[in-house]
């Protein structure tokens, strides 16, 4: 009969085939989501071939790259209380929209639960998933799963009223471990975010990716969410930790130089996060650099 309680956003670029076959999975879902897909200025007639095969999926075609941004163009075209984000390369088990529907129904102070992934063909865990089970930030009583200091957007469903208030993932982010900033935001704003093991998000990693373009943003984006929201101590302490750790290589070089370039902006925007947040969500950071699914490296 479907479920009317969520919606689906996925974005895309360059991937063609990876995005009609994640439309075909999503299609097959008992909950028959109203889909929007957003192409992110693609010139490999993503858009149209959707257009074609899949005349129920909403499609906008961005005439530029706006990285996670689209997410936030999607689910502006979205009326539903929850919403889904699906990269054009992960796909959601059947029945699992609606479990984590029902659960953020009964948990009206989350704004947000993060899936199990599930690497494919293999069917084994993404390393990823051993950190969010064993999350070290404190969690209240009522919450249903651990909670958590960041998320993966591509495997998450979200309150989409609580999205909408935070102002979605940053437009100076682009794409790349945009979702810490608007982890802590929604945190600081009094929301909750938890892991599910109950659901499962399946992911193909696509063969279409510039992997060292990605470690250059990434690590970007690393530095800017440290000065835009941690106290100074922290701050300086987790820019000496990347120097440190970093590969010493020009794709570190660069990531670190455009961080620089940021500056201006980072010191008008810089809002540190509030004390009892930064209490809470500091203790992220031995496990950060313990992770081996956070190296900058690739």
């Amino acid at each position: 009969m479907g479920d009317s309680r969520v919606s689906v956003v996925v974005i895309t670029w360059q991937r063609r085939e990876e995005a009609l076959a994640c439309l075909g999975r999503l299609r097959e879902l008992p909950e028959q989501p109203h889909v929007v897909l957003v192409d992110n200025g693609s010139a490999d007639g993503t858009a149209d071939a959707v257009r074609e095969r899949f005349p129920e999926v909403e499609v906008v075609a961005l005439r530029e790259n706006l990285g996670a941004v689209g997410r936030n163009i999607g689910v502006r075209r979205t009326s539903t209380p929850y919403v889904a984000f699906c990269d054009d390369d992960t796909w959601w088990s059947p029945g699992d929209l609606s479990r984590a529907a029902d659960v953020l129904d009964d948990c009206p102070r989350l704004a947000l639960v993060n899936a199990r992934i599930v690497v494919e063909p293999s069917g084994a865990e993404d390393p990823i998933v051993t950190e969010l089970r064993d999350s070290p930030v404190p969690a209240p009583d009522w919450l249903p799963g651990p909670a958590l200091g960041s998320f993966l957007a591509g495997a998450s469903v979200v309150r989409r009223d609580a999205f909408v208030r935070a102002g979605g993932f940053s437009e100076r982010l682009w794409l790349g471990g945009e979702e810490e900033l608007l982890a802590t935001d929604l945190i600081a704003a009094g929301w909750e975010l938890c892991y599910l093991e109950e659901l499962t998000v399946h992911h193909r990693a696509s063969r279409l990716r510039d992997s060292t373009h990605r470690r250059r943003v990434g690590l970007r984006n690393t530095l800017w969410f440290t000065w835009l929201r941690r106290p100074l101590v922290p701050a300086v302490r987790r820019t000496l930790f990347l120097a440190r750790t970093v590969p010493r290589d020009r794709t570190s070089l660069l990531g670190a130089v455009d961080a620089v370039r940021g500056l201006g902006w980072l010191l008008t925007d810089r809002r540190p996060r509030p004390a009892v947040v930064e209490a809470r969500l500091g203790r992220l950071d031995e496990a950060q650099r313990r992770s081996t699914a956070r190296r900058y490296v690739g």
